[in-house]
């Protein structure tokens, strides 16, 4: 291996280490939050009018704000950085967070004015519940503005990034957990309903997403105080790329809104059974899969920009090979433990054992995608290092079609667990178009080598399976399942780790001389 590649690889995995511990910091204050939640309001109609609520602009935060606008940013502000010097990088950063903000004000104004149509249009079924319908869309519009506090937070993460500065920018999902819980806390007895006082935390930590961010930028001597230099060649690029890389990266996110939509058809609760679901599905894909894509986009960007095609392609490679080898353990366990986890974090107070057997059903259906969701994300970053915003606005539309279809077929037999199905396996058809299109425009992509790859991780997962199908159980039973759930989940990674070495997976010695040494990959042969 050059030693261009060697290094990019380990800047690649140093900054998923970073952004890992973030993210797992924020997770866990995720699952924190979720049982405050669940203890609280439990899962049924104040919830899930909630749910939909918050949905709606988080939705459009993880399109516009944090992900087409990061997406579109960090190539851009990468080129800036490296040709422009610091002076060219601080004015076109001004003028891009002017016209951001700009931008982000009119779309909050008009979700607030066109609040009931959108919850209409997300909960059809909610029609004939005028009180639950006037709930939603009194959330909704309380909530909206959290999409410009969180705009301009992702243009902060933006600047972090392409200075390979990881740590601060993830902490934001943190200061939103830690805002949601507080407000459940110490505000929930002050409002009527109660649930209202969530949506006042969500603002407050939109506010913090911020401002946690703020000082690092200004020790880097970059100012984000907007100017009005909207002609700015930066704006033109940005704008170009933001709603093609918006379609790009939507197609998770609309399989996420035509499920609400449909799940508003079934049985009351099943918007809740689905969103806990994602929640504990999201721990695995955060933590490394988003963490794996978020760390490979400023790299790829870089070596795209000085036109090293072969750098990209092993950078690109190197990355799926990661992913699948952390992506398909982790959805095993979770289908093999899905019970006693979302048992353990979820089951008390107006949270019951019926409401856990219906989110461990939606689980091991999202279970089931969760080696495509992490693996779809860093196929379509590649294509926004290239800035080709096109070619996954086409795939992603074929992906949404497709979810829709199985959707349809699958939410009567299998209700809502049919659903979550959907999702994974539209997933699937995004993940193998978006590589059949790489592979045409970048050639030969180490395709052996991933099939090598993940026949390895499969064997390894064996042992796994094995390990929580006997302990499963026990940790399932009445009394035993926090301790008992963590000697699975331990016993289960710990058999995984032991077959991975066994059969001499490059991945694991990759990871484990990165956890060793914080510095540097080894050449395995392998890779």
């Amino acid at each position: 291996m050059s030693g261009d590649r060697h290094e990019a690889r380990a800047g690649v995995v140093s900054a998923v280490g970073s952004i890992g511990l973030a993210t797992l910091a924020s997770r866990v204050l995720g699952y924190v939050r979720d049982m405050v939640v669940a203890q609280a309001f439990g899962a049924g109609p104040v919830t899930d009018a909630f749910f939909v609520a918050f949905r709606i602009p988080n939705l459009l935060r993880r399109l516009l704000a944090e992900g087409a606008l990061s997406t579109a940013v960090i190539p851009v502000f990468t080129q800036y950085l490296a040709s422009g010097g610091r002076a060219g990088f601080a004015a076109m950063a001004r003028a891009v967070a002017g016209a951001s903000a700009l931008t982000l004000c009119v779309v909050t104004l008009a979700g607030m004015l066109g609040a009931r149509w959108i919850v209409t249009l997300m909960a059809p079924g909610w029609a004939a519940d005028p009180p639950l319908l006037d709930l939603a869309v009194w959330l909704t519009r309380l909530m909206f503005p959290y999409l410009l506090l969180v705009g301009l937070a992702a243009l902060a993460t933006g600047t972090l990034n392409a200075h390979h500065r990881f740590f601060t920018a993830a902490l934001g999902p943190v200061v939103l957990n830690l805002s949601m819980i507080g407000a459940v806390l110490l505000l929930a007895r002050h409002f009527q309903p109660p649930i209202v006082s969530l949506a006042v935390g969500v603002l407050v930590g939109g506010l913090g997403q911020l401002l946690v961010q703020l000082p690092e930028v200004r020790r880097l001597g970059v100012p984000l105080r907007p100017s009005g230099e909207w002609t700015h060649p930066a704006v033109r690029t940005i704008a170009r790329r933001l709603l093609p890389a918006a379609f790009g990266l939507a197609a998770v996110q609309i399989t996420v809104v035509i499920n609400t939509l449909l799940a508003s058809l079934l049985p009351t609760g099943s918007v809740s059974y689905l969103y806990y679901a994602d929640r504990v599905m999201e721990f695995p894909l955060g933590v490394f899969g988003i963490a794996l894509a978020t760390a490979a986009l400023p790299t790829m960007s870089a070596q795209a920009a000085r036109g090293d095609r072969a750098g990209l392609t092993d950078t690109l490679g190197f990355a799926l090979r990661l992913s699948v080898f952390i992506a398909v353990p982790a959805a095993v366990g979770l289908v093999a433990l899905g019970g006693p986890i979302v048992s353990l974090l979820f089951e008390r107070g107006q949270f019951g054992a019926a409401a856990t057997a219906a989110t461990t059903e939606a689980l091991a259906a999202y279970a089931v995608g969760l080696p495509a969701f992490s693996a779809t994300r860093i196929a379509a970053q590649t294509f926004y290092a290239l800035a080709d915003t096109h070619t996954p606005v086409v795939l992603g539309f074929i992906s949404v079609a497709a979810n829709v279809v199985l959707a349809l077929g699958l939410m009567w037999p299998l209700a809502h667990a049919g659903l979550a199905l959907a999702s994974s396996l539209a997933a699937y058809v995004n993940l193998l178009a978006l590589l059949w299109m790489l592979r045409r425009r970048l050639g030969p992509m180490g395709g052996r080598a991933l099939g090598r790859s993940a026949l390895r991780t499969l064997a390894a997962t064996v042992p796994l399976w094995l390990a929580c199908r006997a302990l499963g159980p026990v940790a399932d039973s009445p009394g035993h399942t926090a301790a008992w759930t963590g000697v699975a989940v331990v016993g289960g990674g710990l058999a995984f780790v032991a077959a991975a070495a066994l059969l001499r997976a490059p991945e694991l010695h990759a990871l484990l001389a990165m956890l060793r040494r914080g510095k540097g990959l080894p050449p395995p042969g392998g890779w």
